[in-house]
C-alpha cells in the first residue's frame, strides 16, 4: 500500500497560466499518472470540464471539485473533529442513496489520514469499481463503491457536507 501525498492548490490556471486571485472561484483536478497523484488548478474562464480517462497515456481521473480560494480576511473554518467525520461515514453507509456522497467524504478522510486506500477492484462482468479503506483508529476495512457523481451533485454535496462538517 503506497500513501500518496494531494498536491496544494497551485494558484495557477493550467489553461491559462494566470495566477488566481483570493476569493476567485476555480476547480481542481487530481488524477494519477504514471503512479504519482498529480493536481490541475482551472480559473473559472478556463474550466472545460473535467478531462476524460485516457487508459492509453496511463491517467486516471480520480475527482475534481470546486473551490474558492481565501481571501486574507476570510474567517479560519474548522472542520468537524475526526469521531464526527466517521460517524458521519458511518451513518452514510447505510443510505444507498446517499453514496456519492459517502464517495467524497472517504477523499476526504484520506487527505485527513483518517482513512488510507488499501486497493482497487474493477468487476469483470459489471464494470463497477470498489475501492478498499482501511481505518487504523478503529482498525477496520470497508468496501466503497466508486462513484462519478454530476456536476449538480457535486454542488448540492459540498453544500451538505459544508453544513455538517464545518463551523465558523
Amino acid at each position: 500500500m503506497v500513501n500518496y501525498e494531494v498536491p496544494r492548490c497551485s494558484k495557477i490556471c493550467a489553461t491559462t497560466s494566470r495566477e488566481l486571485k483570493p476569493g476567485e472561484w476555480f476547480y481542481s483536478v487530481l488524477f494519477a499518472a504514471n503512479g504519482d497523484i498529480r493536481r490541475l488548478d482551472y480559473s473559472q474562464d478556463g474550466w472545460e470540464g473535467p478531462p476524460q480517462h485516457d487508459a492509453d497515456s496511463g491517467i486516471d481521473l480520480i475527482g475534481y471539485w470546486k473551490s474558492r480560494l481565501p481571501t486574507p480576511n476570510d474567517n479560519k473554518i474548522k472542520l468537524a473533529p475526526n469521531d464526527i467525520l466517521l460517524n458521519l461515514f458511518d451513518q452514510l453507509g447505510d443510505q444507498l442513496d446517499k453514496q456519492d456522497m459517502r464517495y467524497v467524504l472517504v477523499l476526504l478522510l484520506f487527505r485527513r489520514r483518517i482513512l488510507r486506500l488499501e486497493k482497487e477492484e474493477t468487476d469483470v462482468e459489471s464494470g463497477c469499481k470498489t475501492m478498499t479503506v482501511y481505518c487504523p483508529k478503529r482498525e477496520a476495512t470497508y468496501r466503497i463503491p466508486v462513484t462519478a457523481p454530476s456536476g449538480e451533485q457535486i454542488e448540492q454535496m459540498q453544500d451538505t457536507l459544508a453544513g455538517l462538517l464545518y463551523a465558523g
